[in-house]
């Protein structure tokens, strides 16, 4: 008798891959650790094969599980499009709430494959710092958020899609880095990276000015480009008409950020987040 493999058990396969740790599935699929392992181990039963290492570090994948997430992706994505192909449409609004840094580099790809997949759905996209877009969140005024916030944070509910690490961007041939004190422009106010982007500097006993007192992402993107200063940026969201300093520049390191999703619980919402985790889940696995 032929066997059959159980997709349920191939997503979490592939959410362990893409996270690193069964703890950090565990969250992401709304499960325990214990039965993360557990569904692990009857994959393993069902294959004969022994597909992940574990250890003080977390978890990953042995040669046999590395050879088998490629197929479970293509298993998994086409048990989706089946699914949706037999699923009465979506239909309604969902409202976005995206950091500004995020809204032209991340984003893309993902609206336009949901604009794709579910026509029918209109989108409505609010952009904002990460403490605005949470407390947005929790009043209701957005249906699912994407918030940036120091990695390990205990701010609240939340369900991590990546890890991303923050650079110090600057005018490409710049020297705005040597200038004492530091000119500093970031997004806002209550950008999330201005109390490690503070503590950092004072620890490393940099005295630094704000240039301008109310920014935005185009303002704060022309600031730099024009050599008036520096910024903080999640690397993966800098431009190639920016440079990333690196040790040279004398500029601290910052601490990793995680990027987080919260979302509600109705269809439309829904679809949106799986839009979210498998975009994520593919930029995890690009750059591993």
């Amino acid at each position: 008798m032929p066997r059959n493999l159980d997709v349920g058990l191939l997503r979490t396969l592939i959410a362990v891959a893409d996270c690193g740790s069964m703890s950090t599935a565990a969250s992401r699929l709304h499960m325990t650790q214990g039965a993360i392992s557990q569904r692990i181990k009857r994959l393993e039963t069902s294959t004969g094969l022994v597909l992940m290492e574990r250890d003080q570090l977390g978890a990953r994948l042995t040669p046999a599980g590395e050879r088998l997430l490629a197929s479970a992706r293509q298993m998994v994505d086409l048990n989706d499009a089946i699914l949706a192909t037999l699923t009465p449409a979506l239909s309604g609004r969902v409202r976005l709430g995206v950091p500004h840094d995020l809204i032209g580099t991340h984003l893309p790809p993902m609206l336009h494959q949901f604009a794709q997949h579910h026509p029918d759905i209109d989108v409505a996209l609010m952009a904002g710092s990460s403490h605005e877009l949470r407390r947005a969140w929790e009043s209701h005024k957005v249906d699912l958020a994407l918030v940036e916030e120091p990695a390990g944070a205990d701010v609240g509910p939340g369900e991590l899609l990546s890890l991303e690490q923050p650079v110090w961007v600057g005018a490409a041939g710049g020297r705005a880095w040597s200038r004492r004190p530091l000119p500093v422009c970031l997004v806002s106010d209550t950008c999330v990276f201005r109390q490690p982007v503070d503590a950092a500097l004072r620890q490393a006993g940099i005295a630094a000015r704000t240039v301008i007192d109310y920014a935005s992402m185009e303002a704060t993107t022309a600031t730099v480009q024009a050599d008036l200063a520096v910024s903080a940026w999640l690397a993966s969201t800098v431009p190639a008409t920016l440079d990333i300093l690196g040790h040279d520049s004398g500029l601290p390191p910052l601490p990793p950020y995680a990027i987080t999703l919260l979302a509600g619980d109705a269809p439309a919402t829904q679809a949106m987040a799986a839009c979210l985790r498998q975009m994520y889940a593919r930029r995890t696995n690009q750059l591993q």
